[in-house]
């Protein structure tokens, strides 16, 4: 006998509640037709199961290129590893407690930052539905948004600066910390805006409008506050504006603040830190106080041949500290860098000579040689070391060596001055504090070129411009942490107290630790994973994609499906502490 058997799905209605979707089969027996229940679908996705009743009655499943059609494929690890850190940080919170669009376009304005550094208009179409470069703006749930979206968050962001700050402060700074401070400039585009001013370039773009900034970091180099001034502000100007903050907006009742010698100069300490209770400071002193401290006899650089360092004292200083540094690997570097640049420097006073002394339409009058001296005499910075004499047919240039020679025999020495007393902080302690600055330096090599691209700024009002750089250095915040993780598979030196402990004294170069130094070297960690910069995890990461799937089967509907991690991908992630 034979039995014939028909698979097929019914919806069978249930009162007030959803249809009930059931498997079923019906076959005859004894003449009769009769049905049972195999399975209940009724929670399986309706286009799973819209494909299988497809199939029941007679579709075919295909198989490769033919199954489905990828509709969309967006970059989505990059975005995965940079907003998984930034809310495991917190930082969201700290921005706005409660989740609004505002908020979730300034958290993408810093992930943007992060992945793919660009204008706000390009941001936008990165971010938006219909033009979206990365999973970004998906995974945030901003639909269509454009330029005008991002100015209004970037406003929005601004009025809370001052509240973001103190939360940072208070996570990272606490009475007695250290303190780094250090001012930066980034050149402008434009003419319109009112910050934008010419001055001294640090990005050596002369005659360039620019601005300048001033970054706050506790004693690790994690940025806490920024803020922004005009462009010809020099960097004492700026130090009163950063005690106000530490000591009343942050509540800090005792800190030190470290900052460079052209920061806290005589004239900031007696008018601005001085009167100040429980405020400390570290600085250095400039070459031209070096000198004097030689000529009065108080600093004898003799004393340094068998010592690279030494606390010294002198009356033009009471109540402080100095405390004297000889390198003299950085004594041999400016050696040589001097003999270049006086070279370079006779070379063209030699041409002009030659145009002086010819014989064929020779160069003639004082004030026309004197113009052509003027162009070049300090092109190099040392027109101080020569020694010119101009006449209407003459042109003589002689090294001035006994100044070269007093100026060489203070190669390699730096002093650093504090009011710290020798019972916080001996000397080598605050010889390393003062050398923590290069933390600094290396958040603004981040911000203006490596990874963040600061720079050039074109945002015409005052308060977009800051908002901008708000938003580079809430950038940097995640960046740094996210360094801080991925240390072992990054060229990053992961345990940088086992490189300290390979100097000799905080005067020496710092040393990179064993480990940092096979990495270097071999280009691959001690287990055998491939050592990378931080651009280059994030390229890696952008090949784990958000796929959207379309199957090719009449009535199912589009699915997700996010890239499997390769083994060194999920390495990065775990490191991370992220899932995509």
């Amino acid at each position: 006998m034979v039995i014939m058997v028909v698979m097929y799905i019914e919806s069978v209605p249930n009162r007030s509640s959803p249809p009930c979707i059931l498997l079923r089969e019906s076959y005859r027996q004894g003449g009769k037709i009769r049905k049972r229940t195999l399975a209940n679908l009724t929670q399986w996705p309706p286009g799973v199961v819209a494909g299988l009743r497809a199939l029941l009655k007679g579709g075919k499943v295909s198989f490769a290129g033919d199954g489905f059609d990828i509709e969309r494929s967006l970059p989505h690890g990059c975005v995965a590893a940079a907003l998984g850190v930034l809310r495991d940080l917190e930082l969201h919170k700290i921005i706005a407690s409660r989740r609004c669009r505002q908020r979730d376009l300034a958290v993408a304005m810093i992930v943007a930052r992060i992945i793919d550094p660009r204008s706000k208009l390009a941001t936008a179409r990165g971010l938006s539905d219909e033009t979206a470069f990365t999973s970004l703006g998906e995974v945030l749930g901003l639909g269509r948004i454009d330029e005008n979206d991002l100015y209004a968050a970037m406003d929005w962001l601004l009025e809370r600066q001052e509240r973001i700050e103190a939360a940072l402060a208070g996570r990272h700074l606490h009475d007695g910390t250290l303190v780094l401070y250090d001012l930066s400039s980034s050149y402008f585009e434009g003419k319109t805006c009112p910050l934008a001013k010419l001055g001294y370039s640090r990005d050596g773009k002369k005659g360039t409008l620019q601005i300048v900034y001033g970054l706050l970091c506790d004693p690790d180099g994690r940025p806490i506050a920024i803020e922004v001034f005009e462009g010809n502000t020099g960097d004492p100007a700026t130090l009163a504006t950063q005690v106000d903050k530490i000591r009343n907006r942050f509540g800090l009742a005792r800190v030190v603040l470290i900052g460079d010698r052209g920061m806290i100069t005589e004239a900031r300490i007696r008018e601005d830190l001085d009167d100040v209770e429980g405020l400390n400071w570290i600085t250095a002193l400039r070459g031209a106080a070096i000198r004097d401290l030689v000529k009065a006899g108080d600093l004898q650089p003799s004393l340094f041949d068998q010592t690279d360092m030494a606390e010294i004292a002198s009356p033009d200083y009471p109540g402080q500290r100095l405390i004297v540094c000889r390198n003299p690997l950085l004594a041999d570097l400016r050696r040589h860098k001097r003999q270049e640049l006086l070279e370079a420097t006779e070379r063209e006073l030699a041409k002009i000579v030659t145009a002086v002394t010819r014989t064929g339409k020779p160069l003639r009058g004082a004030d026309k040689i004197g113009l052509r001296v003027g162009r070049i005499i300090n092109r190099y910075k040392v027109a101080k070391h020569f020694a010119v004499r101009i006449g209407d047919d003459s042109l003589t240039c002689e090294r001035k060596d006994r100044r070269i020679a007093e100026e060489a025999a203070l190669d390699g020495f730096y002093v650093i001055r504090t009011d710290v007393p020798e019972t916080a902080l001996d000397a080598e302690q605050a010889v390393r504090a003062y050398k923590s600055l290069a933390k600094v330096e290396r958040a603004f090599r981040s911000l203006k070129t490596v990874d963040l691209k600061i720079r050039p700024i074109r945002h015409r009002l005052s308060d977009r411009v800051r908002a901008h750089v708000l938003l580079s250095m809430l950038a940097y915040y995640v960046e740094w942490h996210m360094r801080q993780r991925l240390a072992p598979v990054l060229f990053d030196d992961e345990d940088p107290a086992a490189g300290r402990a390979l100097q000799s004294s905080p005067v020496a170069p710092a040393q990179r630790s064993p480990a940092a130094k096979r990495k270097a070297a071999g280009k691959r960690t001690d287990d055998d994973m491939p050592v990378h910069s931080f651009q280059t995890v994030l390229a890696d990461l952008a090949t784990i994609a958000k796929n959207r799937i379309q199957p090719s089967v009449p009535g199912a509907e589009s699915f997700e499906k996010i890239t499997r991690p390769t083994s060194n991908q999920q390495r990065i992630l775990d490191l991370l502490g992220v899932t995509v």
